[in-house]
């Protein structure tokens, strides 16, 4: 099945404004999910996809536009490692994407489905999604990324969503690829980024978003799973490089971990999630969400601050 190119569109039909979903592992995480494995929440899709429908729907009835499937960490090579054969594989996809269509289905809203797509480094689930330098060339990533794609073409997902990627070699690899082999897709790009000017390989921001700009089939483009100190420095440059396109920003809820405390640090309250968004807004963010440590009240709070903008 083709990917309907629906963002642009439902953004105008929003009045400019969208809410994505937050985050799926870490609301896995509180409802009692063990996601300590390789495949992060991709494992509970396989053995409790009830827990994912139970977690998205609680995103939807938040009031979440776009919802993102649980394929963020699987791949071919890591579905394989647990002795998923191929076949099993491309039923895993099919799956995760039609639990995930079936309750935008039941919304009245109807959110988007976009099928996400990780790093290679989630692959490695190591940690290289906070690093990017691989050592591979942009062919053999565009190998690596080939055939989960294909699947995920010929599913009821509405757009792809690449999430937190962290080298400019390999955002090349996947643009370039859905412009040669797979036209009718329509997808968002995310960058991992450590600071507020710089992907975690080091190249600028505006370097690959003005790459990105050129790219037709990419409606958006913004970062995920930053500290949200940085969201609003990251928008700016994105905007100037990429006038184009429309940005999407889903950081972190606030918080980040203190080694010499051994404690969380920072504000991650609802509240004052949705008063940093409204600054992510002023700043060219038409597409807002959340990422690790989010819930459906922080997703509830930007959607009801959306409305009141």
């Amino acid at each position: 099945m083709s990917f309907r190119p629906s963002l642009s569109a439902r953004l105008n039909e929003s009045g400019g404004y969208l809410t994505l979903d937050g985050g799926l592992a870490s609301e896995l995480s509180r409802a009692g999910c063990d996601l300590n494995h390789p495949l992060w929440s991709a494992k509970v899709m396989l053995e409790k996809p009830q827990a994912i429908a139970l977690a998205t729907r609680a995103f939807a009835e938040a009031g979440a536009d776009l919802l993102a499937t649980a394929t963020y960490q699987a791949t071919f090579p890591g579905l394989g490692r647990i002795g998923l054969g191929w076949q099993q594989s491309i039923d895993f996809f099919q799956k995760a994407v039609a639990v995930t269509r079936e309750v935008a289905d039941a919304c009245e809203n109807h959110p988007l489905v976009a099928a996400s797509v990780g790093p290679f480094g989630a692959f490695l689930a190591d940690g290289s999604e906070y690093c990017g330098n691989y050592g591979l060339t942009e062919p053999e990533l565009a190998d690596f990324h080939r055939e989960r794609l294909a699947v995920l073409a010929d599913t009821s997902a509405d757009l792809i969503a690449f999430e937190t990627f962290p080298s400019n070699t390999e955002i090349r690899a996947v643009a370039d690829l859905l412009e040669a082999e797979f036209p009718t897709l329509e997808a968002w790009v995310s960058f991992s980024c450590g600071n507020g000017r710089e992907l975690w390989d080091g190249t600028p921001v505006s370097e690959i978003a003005t790459y990105l700009n050129d790219h037709p089939q990419i409606a958006a483009i913004g970062v995920n799973c930053v500290d949200p100190g940085h969201t609003v420095e990251l928008i700016h440059r994105i905007r100037e490089a990429a006038p184009d396109k429309a940005v999407i920003v889903y950081p972190n809820a606030g918080r980040g971990w203190d080694a010499e405390l051994s404690a969380w640090r920072g504000t991650d309250t609802p509240e004052e999630f949705a008063r940093r968004a409204w600054e992510w807004r002023e700043a060219g963010a038409s597409i807002v969400g959340g990422c690790c440590e989010t819930t459906p009240d922080h997703i509830r709070a930007l959607a009801e601050s959306a409305i009141l903008r």
